[in-house]
């Protein structure tokens, strides 16, 4: 249990606030202590002001010490304390306790404290205060003077236990803080365990706008993101061997067929089966092609081309194609060259793969218009037709592996599915981008962009 985030936050908020608390709480103490030992001594220093002023007004109404001991005693009784008077020659006159003879010389140590009784610059005598006194009748001002003396140790006492309920509280209020706190963290963590196991539905909710709400955002997307991929996944191995599937029952038709003479062993058969595993080694190349490059593995021979030259001939094979289905293919391209440094041979591949689209997908009398345009920095090359067009919901996954925008189309017309895949993996293994803008019944266009430099970090 120590070892959770809850616990070991939980002990660090207590320690920061047992900490604060003490130091406050000494802090307090001693300022008070201070004040309590400053206020003790400034009354004991008007005190003694008081006696010296009615000792010395006695002497000069008295003009001696004679008959000085009532006051002393009253004075004594008054303020707790002993009180002795020595004249100028040294001698006591007057002991509030009795302790010492009168007219003897009189010898005073510490903690007594001897304080001269003057009037004027004449010297009358001397008071000598020590704290030895009889305990002061209730209500005088020497009892005010013990309670003052208390407030201190009062203070303490209140700061000890306010502090510890102070702590108490804080500790409550700390637990119930930490279990608000990592709570999102308690949630992200169950979500994330099953989301382990396999469960990629799981979800966060999202509460609060702080860091915790971004982190449960982020999970979120995560988990669609995964979810989605595994969906892919499973498409996936479901369309490989639903494409492989198709040709080899094929090739096993016509293979079974000859053995059991129901299909002579004549050229046109083994022309049927050699375009079966030209089907199959195509789609095994593509697929290959396309793992090497979502790996970044793909290997590109990067020389300066005339990407020009390089649509000019992949427009030229395209053409008996486009002829044969009754379409159009026209070009739009600069005069001179426009020089990059690419790999003509994978830049021919992303044309020829967008051409063979454009071409599926476009009816008979349509037309299919290659543009290129050299732009500062980087080329821009447009393939657009005036096909049949994809829905707006189809756009966004367009280059996905075996997507097709109508799942009911066969090989012949819809193709692996592989070829836009291929072609955005190449464009982004040179740094490029490619993306598609469509309108259905007008038809779409796919454009392409790529640097003229080779950025560092591609191959």
């Amino acid at each position: 249990m120590i070892h959770s985030v809850r616990w070991r936050l939980f002990l660090s908020f207590l320690l920061v606030i047992v900490v604060a608390v003490g130091a406050a709480a000494v802090f307090v103490s001693r300022t008070a202590s201070n004040e309590v030992e400053q206020y003790e001594t400034q009354t004991h220093n008007v005190r003694v002001g008081r006696v010296q002023t009615l000792l010395a007004a006695y002497y000069i109404e008295q003009h001696d010490w004679a008959g000085v001991e009532p006051v002393v005693d009253q004075i004594a009784r008054l303020y707790s304390e002993r009180v002795v008077v020595v004249d100028q020659e040294g001698l006591v006159v007057a002991d509030s306790h009795g302790m010492m003879p009168i007219g003897k010389p009189g010898e005073f140590k510490p903690p007594n404290v001897a304080i001269p009784i003057t009037a004027g610059q004449a010297r009358l005598g001397t008071l000598v205060i020590s704290p030895q006194g009889p305990p002061p009748p209730p209500g005088d001002m020497a009892a005010e003077e013990a309670s003052v003396s208390s407030l201190s140790s009062s203070i303490n006492h209140y700061l000890l236990w306010g502090g510890l309920l102070g702590v108490a509280v804080a500790a409550v209020a700390t637990l119930l803080l930490s279990r608000r706190i990592l709570r999102p963290v308690e949630s992200l963590a169950q979500a994330a365990r099953a989301l382990s196991r396999g469960d990629f539905s799981q979800r966060v909710d999202v509460r609060s706008k702080d860091e915790f709400g971004e982190l449960a955002k982020t999970f979120n997307s995560m988990a669609e993101d995964l979810e989605r991929t595994e969906q892919l996944r499973r498409n996936l191995v479901a369309d490989v061997a639903h494409e492989l599937r198709t040709p080899l029952s094929n090739i096993q038709g016509h293979l079974e067929a000859i053995r059991d003479g129901l299909l002579p062993p004549e050229p046109a058969t083994f022309d049927s089966i050699y375009e079966e595993v030209l089907l199959l080694a195509r789609l095994v190349e593509d697929l290959q092609e396309l793992t090497l490059a979502e790996a970044g593995q793909l290997t590109l021979v990067r020389q300066s081309a005339d990407v020009v030259e390089i649509v000019r001939r992949a427009v030229a094979a395209a053409q008996p194609p486009a002829e044969a289905k009754g379409l159009t293919l026209e070009t739009n391209l600069p005069d001179g060259q426009a020089t990059a440094e690419v790999d003509p041979e994978r830049i021919g591949q992303v044309l020829r793969n967008l051409l063979s689209n454009a071409i599926t997908h476009t009816s008979e009398g349509g037309r299919i218009t290659v543009d290129l345009k050299d732009k500062d920095d980087e080329l821009r090359i447009g393939v657009a037709d005036t096909g049949d067009g994809i829905p707006p919901e189809d756009l966004p996954y367009v280059f996905e592996r075996f997507y097709r925008a109508d799942p009911s189309r066969v090989r012949a017309t819809g193709g692996a599915g592989l070829g836009l895949t291929i072609a955005r993996r190449l464009v982004q293994a040179h740094g490029g981008t490619i993306g598609v803008e469509s309108e259905v019944g007008k038809g779409s266009r796919f454009t392409f962009i790529l640097p003229k430099k080779a950025p560092a970090d591609t191959s």
